[in-house]
């Protein structure tokens, strides 16, 4: 099966606008191609080359402000105040490795903020109406400008260069659209420092001519949408019914910018008070990448830094519940006082920690069929513990540096080294 896109690029002012890219399309559909994307149909007489997605109906009054929902793609999560809730996670039966996704919202400071900068009233509703037949339409509207804002548009993210190259088009200010031009050019690349520290929130305060310039239609093609969240699960389904377990960290840290930068989903999830009321939480339990063995006579060595740990506290309570404790290298303090496992704190460097274990871990690995996980930041912690492990390969067990890389390949293949990372 073939999965593609289809770009055409025309001009309106033709009778036949984008005919083949529209008939390519078409025919692709009717072979079973799987469409990526629907068909984009570029207009060189547009000022931005693509007509916006969608065209905004402001509406006087309406009647029942309970519905508002918001979907603009086929596969979007359920923008609806009615579906808000998770449900009762005992329904998702979930097990050690496992997932849970959930979609925050934009601080209520933040979305007031915004709705000041391009001068929108929160409390205006609205209709949606796809300016294309492929795009999907929002049966569920009317929907605020609130709800719009505070849910869908992801106004805390660090703007892309396509960001600058949208703006271009709607400036009038000489001194502001060579700003813009700089910052969506090649050349602009030397202002990375500024780009990767900017928010759209700034962006939109430092060029207030500009903002003022942009049309509403073009919101959902300027700004992204909020994209879930997935935590891995620290808890288990029988120890903690009716519940889920996360590990967090709240991110929040200064940059060159006056304004700290803080994560969205933690910051969120920190703000959120059960005493003040109800709170909902949207998420969904997916099956993650991790799977642990049913024999309990398999070691498992467990790597996770920080909160790294989570899938690791899971699979130490589903098989302290099930009375299954083996062979663990990890951590947990209490099973480490009741001998059923071996605690090695690794505070700063991993592989050092991984080296300084290299006869147990031989032990383990080449004569007892243990597994290996690791999880936690993807950055340079993954490799250098993957790196440490063919070291203790090559000493303990005399082989080089292909035979430590292909016995690492093959534990691999057969599951028995996993990672879970992220960024």
């Amino acid at each position: 099966r073939l999965d593609c896109a289809v770009l055409g690029l025309g001009d309106s002012s033709y009778p036949k606008f984008n005919f083949v890219a529209k008939k390519l399309h078409k025919r692709l559909l009717q072979l079973g191609a799987n469409m990526l994307l629907p068909v984009g149909l570029a207009n060189d007489q547009h000022d931005l080359g693509l007509p916006p997605r969608y065209v905004f109906h402001f509406l006087d009054e309406i009647s029942d402000k309970q519905t508002e929902h918001l979907q603009t793609t086929d596969n979007s999560w359920p923008r609806s105040v009615h579906d808000r809730g998770g449900g009762d996670p005992s329904s998702s039966g979930y097990i050690a490795g496992d997932v849970v996704t959930m979609r925050p919202c934009n601080a209520a400071e933040d979305v007031e903020h915004f709705c000041q900068l391009l001068k929108l009233d929160p409390e205006c509703y609205f209709t949606l109406t796809p300016t294309d037949s492929s795009t999907a339409r929002n049966e569920h509207s009317p929907c605020s400008v609130r709800f719009l804002v505070e849910q869908f548009l992801d106004i805390s993210a660090v703007p892309r260069h396509s960001f600058f190259e949208l703006l271009v088009s709607f400036a009038t200010n000489e001194l502001e659209r060579d700003k813009l031009l700089e910052f969506s050019s090649a050349q602009g690349q030397d202002c990375n420092d500024f780009l990767m520290s900017t928010l759209f929130d700034q962006v939109l305060a430092d060029f207030p001519h500009n903002t003022a310039e942009i049309s509403i239609d073009c919101l959902l093609d300027l700004f992204p949408e909020i994209q879930p969240r997935s935590f891995s699960i620290a808890s288990f389904l029988l120890q903690h019914p009716n519940r889920i377990h996360i590990l967090l960290a709240v991110m929040k840290y200064k940059s060159i910018l006056f304004k700290p930068r803080k994560g969205l989903c933690s910051s969120w999830l920190a703000s959120l008070d059960p005493y003040e009321g109800d709170v909902y939480v949207p998420l969904l339990v997916k099956k993650g990448s991790l799977s642990f063995p049913q024999d309990p006579g398999n070691p498992v060595i467990m790597v996770g830094p920080g909160t790294g740990v989570a899938p690791f506290r899971s699979a130490l309570q589903e098989r302290a519940a099930q009375g299954k404790m083996g062979g663990f290298v990890g951590v947990c303090k209490e099973k480490v006082q009741a001998g059923q496992m071996i605690l090695v704190t690794a505070f700063s460097r991993d592989q050092h920690r991984v080296k300084e274990q290299s006869k147990l871990l031989w032990d383990l690995i080449a004569k007892k069929n243990a597994f290996f996980y690791i999880a936690g930041n993807a950055k340079q912690m993954p490799t250098s513990v993957c790196d440490a492990l063919k070291e203790v390969f090559q000493k303990e067990g005399g082989m080089s540096e292909n035979q430590a890389q292909e016995m690492l390949d093959a534990m691999e293949k057969a599951k028995r080294f996993q990672s879970e990372t992220w960024s």
